[in-house]
């Protein structure tokens, strides 16, 4: 029997985002679905964002807002897509959500191709979509401030990982916090990869918005599915990292909330 499909997800408020990803983490724990590992990690950054707006982190709190919901409503449009009409689902997303349907890929892949289907694609899209046309250059600096936002939560992320699975607190102990900062300049660069590509749409007539919207659905896809069949040995020491990992989905979730 296949569970009841998400729908009505679409915010108009960071309040009304977080609200739907409520429902989404709450639904994936009804349903012990994957899907919920992404969406813990991403009401964790939702939340994050919020406080910053409140505490007047950013130079246009309105205009990060409005960024903010633009951006999330990209990610649940696809969601509820993938469970109504999987075809019409963008690329790197199905990508993301078949996996989850899956048994042996690790909780980290989970995330990371959340994280290359949302980042690399969407977030450029949201920053164009929340200003009017020829004014994208007055989002930058708030655009980048949100690193320091996500580099705060690498640690606590981390420390949750090593609760999925405990061997990794011991790999942490060897590697300290070089993985850390590996972690934290590959943010960097992938928002100003999405960054570069907010420039590119910002140049181009809607017509032409859409068509390399689609080309880079397709790039985003390809990019995300090397995340996914790894080479012998890696495949290997992921199968390890599997079986050590905790059985219960719905653990899993609590635990990355």
């Amino acid at each position: 029997m296949h569970p009841d499909p998400l729908q009505n997800l679409q915010a108009a408020t960071i309040d009304g985002v977080l609200l739907s990803l409520d429902r989404v983490i709450e639904w994936a724990k009804q349903n012990s679905s994957r899907l919920g590992y992404f969406a813990a990690l991403y009401r964790k950054v939702t939340r994050a964002v919020k406080q910053g707006i409140a505490d007047g982190s950013f130079a246009d709190g309105p205009r990060m807002e409005r960024l903010d919901v633009i951006f999330a409503n990209r990610y649940l449009d696809a969601l509820e897509r993938y469970q109504s009409d999987r075809e019409s689902t963008p690329r790197a997303w199905r990508l993301a959500f078949e996996t989850a349907e899956q048994w042996w890929p690790i909780v980290l892949q989970h995330l990371l191709l959340g994280m290359n289907a949302h980042i690399n694609m969407d977030l450029g899209i949201a920053a164009v979509a929340c200003v009017p046309p020829g004014a994208l250059a007055g989002v930058k600096s708030d655009f980048f401030k949100i690193n320091a936002i996500l580099a705060a939560l690498v640690q606590e992320t981390q420390e949750e990982l090593t609760e999925v699975w405990p061997l990794l607190r011991l790999l942490d102990r060897f590697v300290g916090e070089s993985d850390e900062g590996l972690a934290n300049v590959g943010m960097w660069l992938t928002r100003g990869h999405a960054w570069l590509l907010a420039e590119e749409l910002a140049l181009l007539p809607p017509d032409a918005q859409a068509g390399r919207i689609a080309r880079l659905d397709q790039e985003i896809a390809v990019l995300g599915a090397l995340l996914v069949p790894p080479g012998r040995l890696l495949r290997f020491f992921l199968l390890l990292v599997r079986i050590g990992e905790l059985r219960f989905v719905p653990t899993i979730i609590e635990i990355l909330e």
